[in-house]
């Protein structure tokens, strides 16, 4: 009789440039990252992960990350492109992503925040898009910080074997 396990793969970074990202007091302001394309992978899901860095001197606020999915592999919802990039939203748009964390931001400068373990298939009902991305926001007050190594986003795919 066959059995069946969980297999993960190797943890990757996701391309998504946060060094300097200015803050937005509507949280409808942030950058979206490259794409994630689960046709060839077809992974049942996938966890996230990773961590962002606030600027000097922040005010308090809020960090926010979101999944974006594509629901036929080209098109994606809330204006993303799929590409790592700015993305500003409108409300109606915000509310077609999937929320995966809200982290309390403190005054205190350049403090590392990390975030995760997410499931990318729970965020969109139980199924991975084919393609997928995140979106990131903050209310922080100020720039996050400007070096690009104190921020991260990682996923690994979770997948079945059969021996």
């Amino acid at each position: 009789m066959a059995t069946v396990n969980q297999a993960y793969g190797s943890s990757t970074a996701l391309t998504l440039t946060l060094a300097s990202l200015a803050t937005s007091s509507t949280l409808l302001v942030g950058r979206e990252s490259t794409a994630v394309d689960n046709t060839a992978t077809l992974a049942l899901d996938y966890l996230v992960g990773g961590k962002v860095t606030t600027g000097t001197s922040p005010t308090g606020g809020v960090i926010e990350i979101w999944a974006v999915g594509s629901y036929d592999g080209t098109t994606y919802v809330a204006g993303a492109t799929g590409s790592d990039a700015g993305l500003t939203l409108t409300q109606p748009e915000k509310v077609q992503l999937r929320l995966l964390a809200v982290i309390d931001v403190d005054t205190t400068s350049n403090h590392t925040y990390e975030w995760g373990v997410c499931s990318i298939a729970a965020a969109f009902g139980g199924m991975v898009p084919k393609k997928w991305g995140l979106f990131v926001t903050h209310s922080s007050g100020v720039n996050l910080n400007s070096t690009g190594g104190n921020h991260e986003a990682k996923y690994t795919a979770v997948t079945l074997t059969v021996a």
